[in-house]
């Protein structure tokens, strides 16, 4: 009897210690099992296993439980003993939200009636249009929520039940299925140009006509994965909002410019219409449905899982890089995400910064002084083709953080270089593990500012980054761990190097 009880007291404290580590990394028990399969998928134990695993119910294998502490990067023997898992190891039960910002005091001054008499005088007095300023407000709404928009990724679901990679042909039939028509152009209508206020930077690829008919650039018929994503924001349009008598548009270039907007008097002026917000929540809405149709969550999950988060994975999926990283931020199990799209000299097309990390320059006006050493400057002066990986030191308030990343030189249709940049804030990843995360960012610093900025990541750091990357599954992080890590700030007046490279930082 005595006997077991001690096994059914090992078989709970053991499956304990399994269950807050899994939900300590943000995964489900599918996660876990395919980050199992991959390591060993003869041992790797179902779903259903772990799920009794978990509850105490069954004591694991040695094979399993080999295969489990691999994929957290702990010893066989931590899971064994009958001490309870300390403290820093347990799940947080925070809201488990996005950023946030700064307490606004006094309230009465943020009511709706003071806000609607202050914000259009205000973006009257900067500059900024109220389209510039409907894209931001989307944008807070998407990094207070990280990406996590289910009841637009179900609606995408029940339209290509999960299919993945989905062909264009496929594509094709799900929008004839929707009752709309494809027509192919050659030039674009003197009437969209006219009412979109375009030039000679931008390519109108795809525009739509109520009540049924789409119209296709005939340069797309070369550019499938492109044709397939504006094919599935006209889906997009066609199950969110009904085929409305709106006017589509989809551009692509350097500057943003809004699918549904009107005309080029609109798009210049300062002040807010109403209807900016409504038409840049469509633009959301609709460019959100299409990633999700053409990379269903889990189906697109569970790739990235199996091919370690490589932003080649898009050839997998049949889609853009562009679509690739974008999702990435969306449908990964660690929600500490950010992912830039980036004009030379300075201009950030697209923005989402889940993990809140401070922008190298704004997205509406172009800086003096943007710092030299992010991934996405780099990249946009790199002659050199492929990837490019980095660990990067940023002190963010009176805190040293580390974050990973990746980066791409891609060019758009109107023939314009820019750069993908899709990365991770490190430090909860660290304090997940029971590690000190501002601890070890400070040591990283220092070692940086002693070589001028960057500097080999010393070694007792870089086991503790390189477990971090193995749990995480993101094989980005480990090569940027091989390179040097960079100190990097927001702002070139801000420069944390001990020669300050302030004069440096201007972008000619």
């Amino acid at each position: 009897m005595k006997s077991k009880n001690s096994l059914n007291r090992k078989a709970h404290f053991l499956g304990t210690k399994i269950r807050n580590l899994r939900k300590r990394n943000c995964l489900t028990m599918e996660d876990l099992s395919a980050r199992c399969i991959k390591v060993d998928a003869e041992a790797a134990p179902s779903v259903s296993y772990l799920s009794m695993i978990e509850r105490g119910k069954r004591i694991p294998s040695e094979d399993v439980l080999e295969v489990i502490a691999s994929v957290f990067q702990k010893s066989v023997d931590w899971f064994l003993d009958d001490i309870p898992e300390e403290e820093a190891i347990t799940p947080s039960k925070g809201s488990g939200g996005g950023i946030n910002g700064m307490a606004l005091e006094p309230n009465f001054l943020f009511s709706k009636e003071i806000l609607q008499i202050a914000i259009p005088e205000m973006l009257s007095q900067t500059g900024t249009n109220g389209r510039q300023f409907a894209h931001l407000l989307i944008r807070a709404h998407q990094e207070h929520h990280q990406n996590h928009f289910p009841d637009l990724e179900r609606a995408a679901e029940e339209v290509g039940l999960k299919r993945l990679p989905l062909s264009l042909d496929e594509i094709v039939a799900i929008t004839k299925q929707m009752g709309l028509r494809i027509e192919w152009f050659a030039k674009t209508p003197i009437e969209v140009l006219q009412e979109m206020g375009i030039d000679k930077s931008h390519v109108v690829t795809s525009f739509f006509v109520p009540p049924c008919t789409i119209y296709i650039n005939q340069i797309m018929k070369a550019q499938p994965q492109r044709l397939k994503y504006n094919l599935a924001v006209h889906i997009g349009h066609a199950v969110l909002h009904d085929n409305d008598s709106m006017q589509n548009v989809l551009v692509t270039g350097r500057d943003e410019i809004s699918p549904l907007q009107a005309n080029n008097a609109k798009l210049q002026s300062s002040g807010m219409d109403a209807q900016d917000v409504l038409f840049a929540w469509r633009d959301f809405e609709c460019s959100f449905f299409a990633g999700a149709l053409l990379c269903p969550k889990v189906p697109f999950r569970q790739m990235l899982d199996r091919n370690g988060y490589e932003i080649n994975t898009a050839r997998l999926a049949d889609v853009s890089e562009s679509v690739t990283m974008r999702r990435m931020t969306a449908v990964s199990p660690y929600p500490h995400w950010h992912y830039f799209d980036a004009y030379a000299p300075g201009k950030l097309k697209a923005v989402y910064r889940g993990n809140g990390i401070p922008l190298p320059w704004g997205n509406m006006s172009i800086v003096k002084d943007p710092c030299q050493h992010w991934s996405v400057f780099r990249k946009i002066n790199d002659l050199s083709s492929g990837t490019s990986a980095q660990i990067s030191i940023l002190d963010v308030g009176d805190e040293s953080r580390i974050y990973a990343c990746e980066s791409i030189k891609v060019h758009d249709l109107a023939g314009n270089s820019h750069v993908l940049c899709s990365g991770i804030d490190l430090n909860p990843a660290i304090d997940a593990q029971g590690k000190d995360a501002l601890s070890i960012a400070s040591d990283l610093r220092k070692a940086c500012v002693t070589k001028n900025g960057s500097s080999p990541i010393p070694q007792i750091i870089k086991k503790d980054l390189m477990s971090v990357a193995k749990i995480l599954n993101i094989n980005w992080i480990e090569r940027g761990i091989g390179n040097d890590a960079r100190l990097i700030c927001s702002r070139g007046a801000v420069c944390p190097r001990s020669s300050n490279c302030y004069l440096k930082c201007e972008v000619n």
